[in-house]
């Protein structure tokens, strides 16, 4: 079973270095600003990108403020 965990651990924290680059590329060098700017609470926000507490319906909100499709956003990982 913690082979499962790890590896779970290990896709969540892609996800959040996905956030994280793509924040950065959009001109963002703050998460911080960046959560401000687009109405999303900044701690929530520096959990998604620690890869921490990321659901679906999180990963679609923040890929749409971001303009990113699911399909772009995946095909960078």
């Amino acid at each position: 079973m913690a082979n499962q965990e790890d590896f779970i651990k290990e896709e969540q924290e892609k996800l959040g270095k996905r956030f994280r680059e793509l924040r950065i590329s959009k001109g963002y060098t703050n998460y911080e600003q960046f959560a401000f700017e687009h109405r999303i609470p900044r701690a929530q926000y520096g959990r998604y990108e620690n890869g921490s507490d990321l659901r679906f319906s999180s990963i679609v909100k923040i890929l749409k403020v971001m303009d990113i499709s699911l399909e772009d956003f995946f095909k960078g990982m």
